[in-house]
């Protein structure tokens, strides 16, 4: 359920603490784009590190490539982009505020599914252990009249997007009084279509130059080198193509912070399989990442499918994994069976033969896709927002404080361990030192010495490191330092030799990967 309050502490706490700044903030700022700070890179990388590992090396048929950004302008006008890469924008009058009709839709259907979750939580709280809630669900009357008003707002609105109706996505705003969030007004322009690619040109003089996109999505740098990693690599269907990069796309309706960006970045991998194949391998691909989510333990109930509203005109099936933002439940990772859209329509305007024979069958055909395409950067606001938490720690002497953490899962966590010498003295910043040099070729461990112990404590809750290490007088006498666990803020006394081990257990990646392989 959405929480504005949390979400506008999440951004704060983000800047705060060196994980995301505006872009060019000295100069007021570039809209809907941002930097990520010293903090936020490192997470960053851990998140593409889990993402990529978990498909090449769990994976033998599998493999990555690296495509780049600027592409033949044919490209996009045979993957469709040129012609159909369009947002349905209607503006407040106003407000003077620009939104996008399918959103304020799904907004709006989503605010009468919260009323029935609130009806639930009501007579779950009066009714305690004798509480049915399937038999709730199928018997109250306003329960009832809200899912059916769902049911046929959703068949509408499929309808509507379907035909590209945009009069009748007006309608529909109109006719459920949709209100701008900002003005509160129901006086709104006609809808109309956007087209979301950044343009540049390519060439030494401008007059000369030829007209070229900034991609819009990492998938087509993928289907154009599909004949040559597969022949390189001698690979056999079924097959996979990983790859991360940036993507630009020219959002007008930009916001909700590091959501919805003009620059980010895409980890996506396209599946090649047999025609036929594509149910079994759809779900498979659904369950198999869904449980790469569910590996980092978020809580239970932050995850669900939700299948499209419209399916694009080559697709057979198509879901998203939707995560529990601050701002509600919204899309996280899209998995879409693609058919044989993409190859075809690339053989078709290149002239190349862009087929695979195969030996079983002894015939040539285009493959068809499933699609796994998740933005990095969604990732990461998932997982700081899920992380983040506010708790009043009580006192020896009867005060409270509120104490900030990110309980970021350990793996994922930017630093790993704060190397912590009690004061700055009588040897003991040496002996930090030697500690630091024991672990920093396997961890992105941080020496700090400034504050008192409890102030450096804090912080490093704050930025989710998931242990410190104090070095004190008794460390220089029996080799034992004081290790501190983020989550529960236990202390307990370890010999120095067992601080590796410790830290082994709970940042290996390794234990991930089998949680994905075991579920």
């Amino acid at each position: 359920m959405a929480n504005p309050e949390i979400f506008k502490k999440v951004i704060a706490h983000a800047k705060e603490y060196g994980f995301i700044f505006q872009s060019s903030e000295i100069y007021d700022g570039l809209s809907a784009v941002y930097d990520y700070g010293q903090n936020g890179v490192e997470l960053k990388n851990n998140i593409k590190k889990y993402w990529w590992d978990s498909m090449v090396k769990l994976n033998e048929n599998i493999v990555g490539i690296d495509s780049a950004i600027f592409m033949h302008p044919e490209v996009w006008k045979a993957s469709g982009h040129v012609g159909a890469f369009n947002d349905p924008l209607i503006d407040n009058k106003d407000s003077k505020k620009r939104y996008r009709a399918d959103v304020l839709i799904e907004e709006h259907r989503e605010k009468i599914q919260e009323k029935i979750d609130k009806e639930v939580e009501k007579a779950q709280a009066k009714y305690a252990d004798k509480f049915d809630k399937d038999t709730f669900l199928a018997t109250n009357a306003r329960v009832l009249e809200r899912k059916q008003k769902i049911d046929s707002l959703t068949e509408r609105f499929q309808n509507a997007l379907n035909s590209n109706n945009l009069e009748e996505l007006k309608q529909i705003i109109v006719d459920e009084e949709i209100v701008c969030p900002i003005s509160g007004s129901k006086n709104w322009t006609d809808v109309r279509q956007f087209n979301l690619m950044f343009d540049t040109k390519l060439g030494s003089v401008s007059e000369e130059a030829d007209i070229i996109y900034l991609r819009p999505e990492t998938a087509q740098g993928i289907f154009v080198n599909y004949l040559n990693v597969q022949k390189t690599g001698r690979m056999k269907l079924p097959f996979g193509i990983a790859q991360i990069g940036k993507a630009f796309r020219n959002e007008i309706v930009a916001r909700q912070f590091i959501f919805r960006m003009r620059e980010f970045e895409q980890m996506e991998m396209q599946f090649f399989i047999r025609p036929g194949e594509q149910e079994s391998w759809f779900e498979h691909w659904k369950k198999v990442r869904m449980q790469w989510h569910l590996a980092l333990e978020p809580g239970n109930g932050k995850y669900r499918f939700h299948d499209h509203d419209k399916l694009a005109h080559y697709a057979t099936a198509a879901t998203d994994i939707e995560f529990d933002f601050p701002i509600g439940f919204k899309e996280l990772e899209g998995i879409h069976s693609r058919s044989d859209f993409d190859l075809s329509q690339h053989q078709k305007f290149s002239g190349k033969k862009i087929q695979y024979f195969d030996p079983e069958t002894n015939t040539s055909y285009v493959p068809f896709v499933i699609e796994t395409s998740i933005g990095l950067d969604r990732m990461f606001l998932s997982v700081l927002s899920n992380s983040f938490g506010e708790e009043k720690i009580d006192k020896e002497d009867g005060s409270s404080e509120i104490r900030t953490v990110l309980k970021i899962h350990p793996a994922l966590a930017p630093i790993k361990a704060a190397i912590l010498p009690l004061i700055k003295k009588d040897g003991l910043p040496e002996k930090a030192y030697q500690i630091l040099n024991l672990l920093k070729f396997d961890y992105n461990c941080q020496y700090e010495e400034k504050d008192s112990i409890g102030k450096r404590y804090r912080r490093h809750d704050a930025i989710g490191t998931p242990f410190c290490i104090t070095i004190d007088h008794q460390t220089l006498e029996d080799n034992s330092v004081t290790i501190r666990y983020r989550d529960t803020m236990l202390q307990e006394r370890i010999s120095v030799d067992n601080i590796k081990a410790i830290i082994e257990e709970k940042v290996n990646m390794r234990k991930l990967f089998e949680k994905i392989e075991n579920r």
